[in-house]
């Protein structure tokens, strides 16, 4: 497989513009099936020929440009002072238009395509002898040419130049082999300087003499260990197999993808929600998407990888958030891990259920209504049965509570009726709405407000121990109980974990919306009642979970995904797993895998398939030199190409501030974007999760493991940091390692 170039190092871009080419949002003709290459075609360069092909890649790359600014042209151009109605329709109107602008704009450093497919056959095609397609009109060689990129541009005829990465008939370049071409005779990837074309390699899959030496590609393999600096880039270019076939599943299942660091995963998830939007746009459309992840700090570290991907629409949040906003809670306490346990159990489930459902009453009284001369009489039994029949039908409190005045008045007008009158369904309303049909549901089936309910249950040992009988031991009953109870809803400090509670009972009382798809990443680290809460906002839609267990750094991180999926209501969905590692290089992860058995035992370890071995290095020096050899580290980390990262455990993170700063050494926090100035970024133990730097300097381990509750906790969290750095990692200790690592 030769590579050809200028220069070697391939830069991909970062962003890149939607694919707003008014195509289909299903892919279709001119995504699917590719005319053939006309040699003769004005905008290929005629004067270029063959002799010559990184020129001619290079005309195809400025006329594709040209293609794209005729696009953004066009709509620019459109003309609505006809079109609409009124000023809120032109508005409308207006603003899709501003939009699509945007979305067709040239970046000069975003490369339109990074890969090309030569097919033997026309995509698509049928013929009447042997499936080969039509030869080109105008003659010339029959050749069949796509180029991959990011988004689809066209010519002024409406024909293909750059065709979306996302379409079927651009699967096979990532899916195409020696042993499977998939009618591709030749693959070509391209390599960009600054934005610049200045290298291609082939691959020739036509050749059975070289299905059997899997030769690597060097553009491919420069481009996975391409320094990293500032928030996380796509892996289009990059996708393998394995990863291509999770990121194509349809959108009817749910998928849970166990990676270990540097497997992809996170991207993988990212390229689904890209994918699904390409393909199922007007359905999502409908009923939306979301990325959740596990803080600020790693929305902040993604959020440009979907727009690169050209999709502008994707909310991202953390579980916090979701909750917060249906909530309107504020969290301003903090619960000890054991009651933060206790309240993610799945158990808290029915015990809210039961405080839920408590205030409902059988009735001890009739009801009656008068209309006009007549009184109509419903007995309590009656009543009784009503109650009884819509808790059996376990509907949700508003709905069934909706429901019951309805069903009183259906009772009078079935009275009515054999009274000789003949009310129609009008009458039957305004009975429901009947003062005394209301103060008789009012008195049975009461209204309940969420925050409210919960503050009682956390707040009464006798409310709460009569919802919690069978299901709570007293022990773990007065852990849950605070020991000063606020005195309203506003003046509680409620946790983290009382929010998702209060979330769970307003999901008892009436339905959380659902989406189309969510993605939840970093998923190890929930509750079973963060897992529901995720789960109710897509009931009915599908969900990509991505996660390691190995990094589980709860206290209640789950032990396995078939639970994490039961508890998000979706036990069906099956579970990949990634073991081929693309970021972290060989002796990084061989060395923080020592720690696997102890922290999960039975989890395959990651084979890094990385050329590079990269750099470890484990400096041992005297409790009171830690500080000084932590800044010789750093300095000889910033003294390479790429980003720095700084990870301590959070008790080590302020004076490791003040020491960067009395050096004179500026640096970041997590979420802040690196730039050529400022390299360095002091990283939280308990923010790195999810991070990536090209350097780490990891800080003390023991204390890292000595800042988690448990040993096992401690242990995982070294893993997560551990196993940040893409190209070399120091670990500077002054006190003894883990018995695990140190081995």
């Amino acid at each position: 497989m030769p590579a050809h170039a200028q220069d070697q190092a391939p830069d991909q871009a970062r962003t890149a513009v939607r694919a707003a080419d008014g195509h289909p949002a299903t892919p279709a003709t001119p995504d699917s099936a590719p005319a053939p290459l006309d040699h003769e075609r004005a905008h290929l360069a005629t004067s270029v020929g063959e002799a010559n092909p990184l020129d001619r890649e290079r005309a195809h790359l400025a006329a594709s440009r040209a293609a794209l600014r005729a696009m953004r042209a066009d709509v620019e151009a459109l003309d609505i002072a006809d079109v609409t109605a009124n000023w809120v329709n032109a508005a409308v109107l207006q603003h899709q238009i501003d939009e699509r602008v945007k979305a067709l704009a040239d970046h000069a450093h975003t490369p339109l395509f990074f890969g090309r497919l030569d097919y033997l056959h026309a995509p698509g095609a049928e013929s009447a002898e042997g499936g080969e397609g039509e030869p080109p009109a105008g003659g010339g060689s029959q050749e069949w040419r796509c180029y991959i990129g990011r988004r689809h541009v066209h010519d002024a005829d409406g024909d293909p130049m750059v065709i979306d990465w996302r379409a079927p008939v651009s699967q096979p370049f990532y899916r195409a082999s020696k042993k499977t071409p998939l009618d591709v005779a030749l693959r070509r990837r391209f390599g960009y300087t600054g934005g610049e074309l200045t290298a291609y390699e082939d691959e020739d899959l036509t050749d059975p003499a070289e299905a059997e030496k899997g030769v690597a590609s060097k553009l491919l393999q420069a481009e996975i260990e391409r320094p990293r600096v500032g928030p996380m880039r796509d892996i289009v270019a990059t996708i393998q197999p394995e990863q291509d076939e999770i990121v194509r599943a349809g959108l009817g299942g749910t998928v849970c993808v166990q990676g270990g660091p540097g497997t992809g995963k996170t991207a993988v998830g990212l390229h689904r929600v890209a994918y699904l939007l390409y393909a199922y746009r007007e359905r999502l459309a409908r009923t939306g998407t979301l990325v959740i992840g596990p803080n600020r700090s790693f929305l902040h570290y993604i959020e440009q990888v979907l727009p690169a991907l050209g999709e502008l629409e994707v909310r991202q949040a953390t579980v916090g958030d979701l909750v917060a906003h249906r909530t309107r809670a504020e969290v301003r306490g903090e619960d000890r891990a054991a009651a933060a346990a206790l309240k993610g159990d799945a158990r808290m489930a029915e015990v809210l259920r039961r405080a839920v459902r408590s205030g409902v009453t059988m009735p001890t009284e009739p009801c009656v209504v008068v209309r006009g001369s007549r009184r109509w009489r419903v007995p309590a039994y009656e009543i009784e049965e009503l109650v009884r029949e819509l808790l059996a039908r376990d509907i949700r409190y508003e709905a069934a509570r909706a429901a019951l005045p309805q069903r009183i008045a259906h009772a009078v007008l079935v009275r009515m009726e054999a009274a000789g009158e003949a009310p129609d369904d009008r009458v039957q309303d305004t009975v429901a709405r009947n003062a005394a049909v209301k103060a008789a549901v009012k008195a049975v089936w009461p209204p309940v407000d969420p925050a409210k309910l919960v503050l009682r249950l956390l707040s009464e040992p006798d409310f709460l121990a009569e919802r919690a009988e069978g299901l709570l031991t007293a022990e773990e009953q007065k852990l849950l109980l605070w020991e000063k109870p606020a005195r309203s809803v506003k003046s509680a400090k409620w946790s983290a974990a009382d929010v998702v509670l209060i979330d769970e009972v307003a999901d008892l009382v009436e339905r959380t919306p659902s989406l189309g798809h969510v993605v939840l990443d970093e998923a190890q680290d929930l509750s079973p009642m963060q897992y529901r809460a995720v789960g109710r906002r897509c009931s009915t839609g599908s969900v990509t979970v991505l996660g390691d267990l190995a990094q589980g750094t709860t206290p209640w991180a789950t032990g396995s995904w078939g639970e994490a999926l039961a508890h998000m209501g979706k036990p069906e969905g099956r579970i990949e797993e990634l073991t081929a590692g693309f970021r972290v290089p060989r002796e990084v992860i061989a060395y923080a895998s020592r720690l696997l058995p102890e922290i999960a035992p039975g989890l395959a370890e990651v084979t890094s398939v990385r050329e590079s071995a990269g750099s470890l290095e484990i400096r041992r020096v005297e409790a009171g030199e830690l500080d000084g050899a932590v800044l010789a580290a750093c300095r000889e980390a910033l003294g390479r190409e790429g980003s720095v990262g700084l990870i301590a455990a959070d008790a080590r993170v302020a004076g490791l501030a003040g020491a960067l700063s009395a050096a004179g050494v500026p640096f970041l926090a997590p979420g802040e974007e690196a730039s050529a100035v400022v390299r360095l970024t002091l990283v939280p133990v308990s923010l790195a999760k999810g991070l990536e730097y090209d350097y780490v300097v990891l800080d003390e381990p023991a204390a890292v493991v000595a800042g988690e509750p448990d040993g096992r906790t401690g242990l995982r969290r070294l893993y997560v940091a551990l196993t940040r750095a893409v190209s070399g990692l120091w670990v500077v200790h002054g006190a003894d390692l883990p018995t695990q690592l140190a081995a």
